[in-house]
């Protein structure tokens, strides 16, 4: 697997209709946090937004989601935490995917995931994706065809190795865990409570508690067992008009 993060001109992609016009009056920056499901016309995402000014109450948004949801595009968004020392919104959003990423989507046939770092401000966006190498091959090619412009600020391949005996973690385990991450679950102290990570995740508090030990524990094995080997390579060059 290969991992590349890019870095593009935000009016780019505003002139794409990636990023939705106006909306860097209301916000600083938006913050991909993790992509629950990627499909070809609509994506579901959880998404960090620092706003420009103070935040609105929950009872707000509620109020106003109609209008919100036809500003910028959605069908549909949850807050999942507010965190007025930094101005920020945790939202859990589905929006439909404009036509050029449509086409890309199409194109990676599944095979790309948009990770961390994920960042879009009103100046410069930062964007990381990972997949097998053909896959990103082909992405950035039709982005040169496109005549949408990027720099390459670095490719990776940093693959784990479980020395003998190392549990290995579930596909499940592995988003939970990312999640729990992101949202602060294990800042010190602690940004989320376990109550909180459940409604993100569709279970009961008991249930991801054990799910998160049982995680943790294989984690703590991988630790003890193996090595993490790292390095990068290069991928492909800079995209230019």
């Amino acid at each position: 697997m290969q991992t590349v993060t890019l870095e593009f001109d935000s009016d780019d992609l505003r002139a794409l209709g990636i990023i939705p016009g106006g909306f860097f009056e209301h916000f600083e920056e938006v913050e991909l946090l993790e992509t629950l499901r990627l499909e070809s016309g609509w994506r579901l995402q959880l998404l960090r937004l620092r706003s420009r000014g103070g935040l609105r109450s929950e009872r707000e948004l509620e109020r106003e989601s109609r209008r919100i949801r036809r500003l910028y595009g959605l069908e549909g968004f949850e807050l999942v935490e507010r965190r007025p020392r930094t101005r920020d919104y945790i939202l859990l959003v589905r929006q439909k995917n404009p036509t050029v990423l449509r086409a890309l989507i199409d194109l990676a046939g599944g095979e790309v995931s948009p990770i961390a770092p994920f960042r879009l401000s009103e100046k410069t966006s930062v964007a990381t994706f990972r997949a097998e190498e053909g896959a990103l091959r082909r992405v950035l090619a039709r982005l040169r065809k496109e005549e949408l412009p990027f720099r390459v600020l670095r490719t990776s391949s940093r693959p784990f190795l479980p020395g003998p005996g190392a549990a290995t973690l579930t596909d499940r385990q592995r988003d939970v865990l990312g999640r729990a991450w992101t949202l602060g679950f294990y800042s010190v102290p602690r940004r989320i409570t376990l109550t909180q990570l459940a409604r993100t995740t569709g279970q009961s508090p008991p249930a991801l508690g054990k799910m998160l030990r049982r995680a943790e524990r294989h984690l703590v094995a991988r630790f003890l067992a193996s090595e993490l080997p790292s390095g990068s390579v290069e991928l492909i060059g800079d995209g230019k008009r």
